[in-house]
């Protein structure tokens, strides 16, 4: 007898199914309401909902109409479906916020461990309100008030996933640029070094500076984003943020080149305790200029 596997779920799979999980809470509907309003059985909805199997076409489009998605949302969900089986995702920029990252947060949070590497700003998660309001406010030039602020507010909610019952395991390796661009001026870039420097106290982060004299290293091309989950089924997630939009990759030859990557990096990088050191002493060098 020939017994078959199951293949782990590619990322739109996996997307998918968290939109599902999400209609169905926002229309607060348990799974046999739904079950009795579409003729579709529980068990079917709990392959569906954790990305077990691919709904039919039938299937998905009973569900969006009982959740009333239509329009762009309805033919994106549709298009996720459709294109399931296939490993790898682009998914194009748009201007809206905070909708052009919704799928990279759904990913966090229900990964167990993430592993960041940045070149030029301090990790998301890491990040004070008045840090992402300059970075976003010098990098998005047209944007108005109300974008700064629904992407300055999705970025801090993130932050969440830190302190939550079971919080997210965090390990951020960064290049010393990071700490050395004044973003904002000097007292926003000094409150964000000292909100780094307590970090140190939180048993479930880490994080590493590269300093400049350890000279050229593997991550100067940008960064990126490795996700594990607990779900052994839930293969690792790698995450590059361009301008072209939020790139996905999945292929266990990508994985496996962005983990020697991370490995690499934290090697170069000082320890986690000089790398304390390093941001205090940059926060300290900011006061003294501030108060000249």
């Amino acid at each position: 007898m020939v017994v078959q596997t199951r293949r782990p779920p590619t990322v739109r799979l996996r997307r998918l199914a968290a939109e599902l999980r999400r209609l169905r809470n926002g229309a607060e509907l348990k799974w046999d309401e739904v079950s009795t309003e579409t003729g579709i059985n529980n068990a079917t909805l709990y392959r569906i909902e954790t990305a077990k199997s691919r709904p039919q076409m039938r299937t998905l489009a009973a569900l969006l109409n009982l959740y009333e998605v239509g329009g762009e949302h309805r033919e994106y969900l549709t298009a996720l479906c459709r294109d399931a089986t296939r490993q790898g995702w682009l998914q194009p920029f748009h201007s809206e916020l905070p909708e052009e990252y919704t799928a990279y947060i759904s990913f966090e949070r229900e990964a167990k461990g993430v592993r960041n590497y940045e070149s030029l700003y301090v990790p998301g998660l890491l990040q004070t309100e008045d840090y992402v309001r300059a970075i976003v406010r010098g990098g998005w030039l047209t944007a108005t008030d109300a974008e700064v602020e629904d992407l300055v507010r999705a970025r801090i909610d993130r932050q969440s996933v830190l302190t939550k019952d079971v919080p997210l395991k965090f390990w951020a390796v960064f290049d010393e640029a990071a700490l050395r661009r004044v973003v904002g001026g000097p007292d926003v870039m000094r409150a964000q070094l000292e909100h780094l420097a307590s970090a140190t106290k939180a048993r479930n982060i880490t994080f590493q500076v590269i300093p400049f004299g350890a000279g050229a290293h593997p991550g100067m091309p940008g960064q990126f984003v490795l996700m594990d989950f607990a779900d052994p089924m839930d293969t690792d997630l790698i995450y590059v943020d361009s301008m072209a939009g939020d790139l996905f990759l999945e292929s266990e030859a990508d994985v496996s080149r962005y983990r020697t990557t991370f490995d690499t990096l934290v090697a170069v990088a000082l320890s986690p305790k000089d790398s304390a050191s390093l941001v205090t002493k940059i926060a300290n060098e900011l006061g003294e200029s501030t108060d000249d």
